[in-house]
């Protein structure tokens, strides 16, 4: 008999109160017929995130979503392997908080990217969308990642293969995403793209720059 897959979703979090209800909301809808749990690493949010993840326990189960805070801002990187550690499906998703990413391969690693017909950014300026492009541009350039967008941070890992990409990484900050999927790719991961569409932030402000 085929196992039947299980998703756990990390979810890292610092001051997402106003996004957090919502996003579990959001999953918990679309995924109606979809066995997963939901992994919450908060940094310590002062804005009362985790208050927010508590009463959301109450409601959706303590066993659907995990509260697994940290005392203080680590790093992106460390957030997602604290979040691994928990995570007891077979498959991982790594996301943001902030609402920014609207969306059977045999595929080890499926990454989302705005540069691909169907993709897309709303919401940013020209010069933000050209800083952006150019980053990944150079990126490829010097990386040759054989994936169009770096930078993306909705992707789906199958669970053994996030934990051999994840322990080879340095970076802990913001360009762990990147790491990731440039270590993935000379590992010869099978990677798959899907067009998302990448929306400004609903609230709050940008933890970059």
């Amino acid at each position: 008999m085929e196992q039947k897959n299980n998703y756990s979703i990390i979810v890292p979090t610092y001051n997402e109160r106003l996004n957090i209800a919502l996003i579990v909301y959001l999953i918990f809808k679309h995924l109606r017929d979809v066995d997963f749990e939901i992994i919450v690493v908060d940094d310590g949010s002062p804005d009362g995130t985790q208050e927010v993840v508590k009463q959301l326990q109450k409601l959706y189960g303590e066993d659907r979503i995990l509260l697994r805070p940290r005392p203080k801002k680590l790093g992106l990187g460390t957030a997602y392997i604290h979040g691994l550690k928990h995570a007891s499906g077979n498959f991982v998703v790594i996301m943001d908080a902030d609402l920014s990413h609207h969306s059977e391969t045999g595929a080890s690693i499926v990454t989302g990217t705005r540069y691909v017909r169907g993709g897309g950014v709303h919401g940013w300026n020209l010069m933000r969308k050209l800083t952006s492009r150019g980053a990944n541009v150079l990126a490829q350039t010097l990386l040759w990642p054989g994936v169009s967008d770096l930078t993306g941070s909705f992707r789906l890992y199958k669970k053994s293969v996030l934990e051999d990409v994840i322990s080879s990484c340095v970076s802990k900050g913001y360009v762990f995403q990147m790491e990731m999927i440039v270590r993935a790719s000379k590992k010869g991961y099978h990677i798959e793209e899907v067009p998302i569409t990448f929306v400004d932030r609903v609230f709050g402000s940008s933890k970059l720059g």
